[in-house]
């Protein structure tokens, strides 16, 4: 992701990048230079983009309250403590926050909650999602955050299940969440109702990292003019929606 982000960067006029923190440093050669520890960073900067790990996340949050920089997190996998952390943050700094920075998964996740209003009493829900054999967290985050939209559109009341396996027949208030990994699936996830003698799929693909970056970018440069405040793709559409 950083380096497609970097390459996507060589000719926006808006954003420059002013350093880069990985685990290893002289994996590629870049035109900034990059640290192995954000504690080590000697320039200044207006904002962190975060696509590392959740290990990685109090480090950040404290550099960037340090310096009263924004935050924007794409990293996955993040505990119930860190959400905490990240909310307490944000109110001394910008912070933008999505387990998916793609347009089309937002609209998705809109789509499933639609979907579980209209179909929720009467169809089953199901989500698979497929991704690359590198990726460290299952289920992805994109997976669990429309689980968690569904289920808020329908009163909390499902009982999430990974990976069924298990004796006995489907529970009315199971959803169950499924994970695959293989390849390099840069990411696929199907929603799946299933009701007596029909089946609804909604699905998104990414056919690359790029939809990613290019999300992660329109985030940076809408959190950057941000006052302090807890953000996400929703808030981002509704500017882009406004301006259009």
């Amino acid at each position: 992701m950083g380096q497609t982000i970097t390459h996507l960067l060589k000719d926006n006029p808006n954003i420059k990048i002013a350093a880069g923190i990985a685990t290893n440093p002289d994996k590629f050669k870049n035109e900034y230079t990059v640290y192995s520890k954000i504690t080590d960073v000697k320039e200044s900067a207006d904002l962190v983009l975060d696509f590392s790990h959740p290990n990685c996340i109090d480090n950040i949050v404290d550099y960037c309250l340090s310096k009263g920089i924004a935050l924007v997190v794409a990293t996955t996998g993040l505990s119930q403590s860190q959400y905490e952390t990240l909310a307490k943050a944000s109110e001394k700094i910008p912070i933008f926050q999505s387990a998916n920075m793609s347009y089309g998964v937002t609209v998705t996740v809109e789509l499933c909650k639609n979907a579980a209003k209209a179909l929720g009493k009467d169809f089953d829900i199901e989500i698979i999602e497929k991704h690359h054999n590198e990726k460290k967290d299952a289920p992805s985050g994109t997976a669990l955050m429309i689980a968690k939209e569904i289920n808020s559109t329908l009163n909390n009341s499902l009982e999430f299940i990974y990976n069924r396996h298990l004796e006995g027949a489907r529970k009315p208030n199971e959803l169950g969440i499924y994970s695959l990994r293989g390849g390099t699936i840069p990411g696929e996830h199907a929603i799946i109702f299933a009701g007596k003698d029909e089946i609804i799929e909604i699905k998104h693909t990414a056919l690359s990292r790029k939809i990613f970056a290019e999300g992660a970018i329109k985030a940076v440069e809408f959190t950057v003019r941000q006052k302090p405040g807890y953000y996400n793709m929703k808030d981002l559409l509704k500017e882009i929606v406004k301006n259009e």
